[in-house]
């Protein structure tokens, strides 16, 4: 038995050492938890993690022992797919005063009863939830569903560990993920009724398995700054990022756009004359001219006006977004259809359309947009001028719908899945295979002699007929 003992003891210490170590290369992903315990139970107080401090595993561990002390054993895990601080504050008022809420139920709840809330859980800590709570009984989890549990007669004197799976939708459209979370809250909310009408007193955990946004630790202008600094140089050295800019259509924004250096070039003369419009259209307290800008539900339109560019009187930037629904896919999605150059009556027009789109409630980001390098805008057409203008814009990103607030929503990268080190593994494989395959056939085609010469024997005489 002590044997055994040391062999339990020593997996546990491999276990938490292998946790430790997928914790710190995992430790971007944080997931929330919540728990409560049924009336008249109170959960024992625990010091709350300082704001933005990611709960690990040991000090999760010791959140719920010292939590679930004096509540009830009859555990009752709802464990979600996904989850993140943004869909409380997107979808629901756990945490505050919104009316239209999809966790109702889960509100219910927590509204009588004492709760712990952690909003920042390692990932591989809430993997390990079901452990945990194990680990407190010393009973095995039980995975159910309410139609199941309704069969069942819990007894309050027993121990018991139910665990319900829950979805997380990532699919067609926002609308879908907020159907989704309010039939998981129906969900918690009928097993709750349950042990309600069967006089099972409990104790319930809440929480998800991944986040359903990886929150950044930086904006995308502080990490192209960080990115490109010298590592000798210190933190208060490097320079503030410029704020993005944004059109504001009846006291909201509506429109955002960052991009770190906006150039335009224009062919003359037998050479390229270039432009920076950077500390023209982004800075701190620069506020350029964006007459004739407008946005909806559909349409946007960003418009820049200049003045003395490459020695024009008047110099417009227009950047044109439209939403349109596609059936393949189940979703809006909205696209740049044109970017625009109005200078002294005269246009030069490039299309967007095939390489800048992402889904509607999202951001666009690219590292590099441009007319000449990698050509995602590509001229309009052959009748304007557009042969004779370059436009670059570095580090862009650009959100033209759903904008909440001044900041840039999840951000869809334009870097392709098949970049060049998956097309040579690719390249690399197909010859393997290849040569794998000529080979097979070569061994494939031998044959053996079907007759063979004695050497103590008369030789073998082969008659020839004429």
């Amino acid at each position: 038995m002590a044997a055994v003992g040391r062999v339990c003891v020593n997996a546990r210490m491999i276990l938490h050492v292998f946790i430790c170590l997928f914790a710190a290369a995992k430790s971007d992903e944080q997931v929330p938890l919540v728990a409560w315990a049924s009336d008249g139970f109170v959960l024992s107080p625990v010091n709350a993690p300082s704001a933005g401090h990611t709960v690990s595993m040991d000090e999760l561990e010791s959140y719920l022992n010292t939590a679930l002390s004096a509540t009830p054993h009859n555990l009752l895990l709802f464990l979600q797919d996904k989850l993140s601080v943004d869909d409380f504050t997107m979808y629901g008022g756990v945490f505050g005063n919104k009316q239209d809420s999809v966790f109702q139920n889960l509100e219910a709840a927590l509204v009588p009863s004492s709760s712990l809330w952690l909003p920042s859980v390692s990932s591989s800590a809430a993997a390990l939830v079901p452990t945990l709570l194990q680990n407190q009984i010393d009973a095995a989890p039980l995975y159910m569903n309410p139609e199941t549990l309704a069969q069942l007669r819990l007894n309050a004197s027993v121990a018991a560990l139910l665990v319900f799976r829950l979805p997380y939708s990532g699919g067609a459209d926002m609308m879908s993920t907020k159907e989704v979370l309010s039939g998981n809250d129906e969900v918690i909310g009928q097993v709750l009724s349950i042990m309600k009408a069967q006089s099972v007193p409990y104790t319930a955990v809440f929480t998800a398995l991944w986040p359903s946004r990886v929150v950044e630790e930086a904006s995308p202008a502080v990490q192209s700054v960080w990115s490109r600094s010298l590592l000798q140089s210190r933190r208060d050295e490097l320079p503030a990022p410029n704020p993005p800019l944004e059109f504001k259509e009846k006291g909201s924004t509506c429109i955002l756009m960052w991009a770190e250096k906006l150039v335009v070039s224009q062919y003359r003369s037998g050479k390229w004359e270039r432009h920076d419009l950077t500390s023209q259209t982004f800075g701190k307290g620069v506020e350029p001219n964006l007459s004739g800008s407008s946005c909806n539900d559909t349409h946007s339109r960003l418009v820049l006006n200049y003045e003395d560019v490459l020695n024009f009187r008047s110099f417009k930037l227009l950047l044109v977004m439209n939403r349109r629904h596609y059936k393949v896919s189940a979703r809006h999605w909205f696209t740049m259809d044109l970017v625009q150059l109005e200078y002294d009556g005269k246009k030069a027009s490039f299309n967007g359309s095939r390489h800048i789109y992402a889904p509607s409630e999202y951001s666009y980001r690219c590292e590099s947009v441009s007319s000449s390098y990698y050509a995602q805008l590509s001229p309009h057409s052959d009748k304007d001028n557009a042969n004779d203008w370059q436009i670059s814009f570095e580090n862009f990103q650009i959100q033209g719908f759903n904008v909440a607030g001044k900041d840039f929503s999840y951000a869809s990268d334009c870097a392709s899945f098949f970049t060049p080190g998956i097309w040579m593994g690719l390249v690399t494989s197909l010859l393997m295979v290849l040569v794998l395959t000529y080979g097979l056939h070569m061994i494939m085609q031998l044959r053996t002699m079907d007759r063979f010469d004695d050497p103590k024997g008369p030789a073998i005489s082969v008659p020839q007929t004429e």
